[in-house]
């Protein structure tokens, strides 16, 4: 039978850590792993399952290194258009399709409701940044990806819920852990969320509230 892969970029940051851990205990696939060092800091993760591959996201070589041959990709980071341009580059060039890649909401000025004056008070005017340009290049891409913008991020492995809106719906939620970032994102590998070239905001249900209380 074949056997799935999925890599994982900027796999040494929390919610790449817990996406592989995810990957590992529901599915069959094998894993690669990259990032920084990432053979010594995900030690952890060690086994026939997983290869790791050390490098830095600019590094094309190695990027391609890691994603070739993958059945989807996953970057658990949010990118600035100076690594996500040539990153689209590595992904086509090597026949990559599947790719999930984090953003951060207000890039279509969607922010809504009670939440809207604390975000852009803490996060800034988020459309006037260049994290608009990183996601222009996803959209403009012929890959087949979903955009996860996350909201305000905290730690809580009971709570793994997501409230999904959609590319031109208001957005609303405060708060999401990473633990739910992280399932959803292996749960789009592995294809139980069916989304395709969609840009996705998530948060936790039933927190449609002025600030995020992480509760």
């Amino acid at each position: 039978a074949y056997m799935l892969t999925y890599t994982i970029l900027a796999a040494t940051g929390q919610i790449g850590r817990m996406t592989a851990q995810y990957l590992l205990d529901h599915s069959d696939a094998d894993l690669v792993l990259f990032g920084h060092h990432a053979d010594a800091r995900l030690s952890e993760f060690a086994g026939p399952r997983v290869r790791f591959v050390d490098g830095d996201l600019k590094d094309s070589a190695a990027v391609k290194d890691a994603v070739r041959g993958a059945d989807g990709v996953f970057l658990a980071y949010v990118a600035t258009p100076d690594i996500m341009v040539p990153l689209i580059k590595d992904l086509d060039e090597t026949g990559v399709k599947r790719f999930i890649a984090m953003s951060v909401p207000d890039v279509y000025q969607e922010v809504a409701g009670p939440f809207q004056a604390w975000y852009r008070e803490h996060t800034g005017l988020v459309w006037k940044t260049n994290y608009v340009d990183t996601v222009n290049a996803i959209e403009q891409s012929d890959l087949d990806y979903v955009i996860l913008r996350t909201t305000w991020l905290y730690n809580n492995p009971a709570k793994t819920d997501v409230d999904v809106t959609h590319k031109g719906e208001p957005f609303k939620d405060a708060q999401i852990t990473r633990e739910a970032v992280a399932k959803f994102a292996a749960e789009l590998l592995t294809g139980e969320q069916d989304y395709h070239r969609e840009s996705l905001g998530i948060g936790e249900p039933g927190t449609e509230w002025a600030a995020p209380t992480f509760r």
